[in-house]
């Protein structure tokens, strides 16, 4: 084998762009969809629409910012150019019998590809147990249980991994957990706390975003749980155990 042969550099991974999930062209398609980009799209369905639509425009933008920033392809801070100059709009239109919404980055109609295209380039395995999976069992094994500071700070992290940003959706899971807990830390009587079950169920369809349990996602949960107990030990059953069962079961079907 030459030296040439043995020193050819291997290819650089590439950023998730526009073009990749969303039919855009020109120059907007060869641009990497960043964390900014997609924090302005999800505030501005937030403000038309109510909420982040699951599945819809932001949510594939969340998650592929997050995989490009966790490659290191991108950084927290970054926008681009066209989503910055030429702005990123979600308008809503009634007409008799139907609604209609229009997403757009930069001028560009932007309307996710076929699910199984994206969830390819996203990372999404076929089987694998979400994150939003991992927090409903959690009911079964530990509903009964009053909401605490640390389930709080638990149920936000497994929400901003789900979704690829730290911004706390009004309304969502994290902001009716740490609502929760301030309440129950007002409570004396057991029985008057709000419970793990009426916060955590339906925990799939409330996130805006999904994507399955890693054991990077079930350890940065952990951490988040363990530094707002006291005692310094996760709860049995709780939010960080079951996220920490679905990444073993995960690693078993990759």
């Amino acid at each position: 084998m030459s030296q040439e042969q043995q020193q050819r550099p291997q290819s650089e991974p590439e950023p998730i762009k526009y073009g990749d999930v969303f039919p855009v062209s020109g120059e907007l398609a060869g641009k990497p969809i960043t964390p900014q980009d997609a924090a302005m799209m999800q505030m501005a369905e937030a403000m038309v629409l109510g909420k982040t639509q699951k599945g819809g425009t932001a949510a594939v933008m969340q998650s592929a910012a997050a995989k490009n920033e966790r490659a290191g392809l991108v950084g927290h801070e970054d926008v681009t150019d066209v989503a910055q100059d030429r702005g990123i709009l979600v308008e809503e239109t009634d007409i008799p019998g139907r609604r209609i919404i229009t997403e757009a980055v930069g001028g560009q109609t932007v309307d996710p590809m076929p699910v199984d295209q994206t969830a390819q380039l996203l990372g999404i395995q076929e089987n694998a147990i979400t994150i939003g999976e991992a927090l409903e069992a959690a009911v079964h094994t530990a509903g009964d249980r009053p909401v605490d500071q640390s389930d709080a700070a638990a149920i936000q992290a497994a929400e901003a991994r789900a979704t690829g940003s730290s911004v706390i959706t009004p309304g969502g899971l994290a902001a009716t957990a740490q609502s929760a807990a301030s309440f129950n830390s007002g409570m004396q009587r057991e029985e008057d706390k709000i419970k793990l079950s009426e916060v955590l169920t339906a925990a799939t369809a409330r996130l805006p975003a999904d994507k399955a349990v890693t054991a990077e996602d079930a350890e940065g949960v952990k951490r988040a749980e363990l530094r707002n107990e006291p005692n310094a030990a996760a709860h049995h059953g709780g939010v960080a155990d079951s996220l920490a069962a679905a990444a073993r079961l995960n690693e078993r079907i990759q």
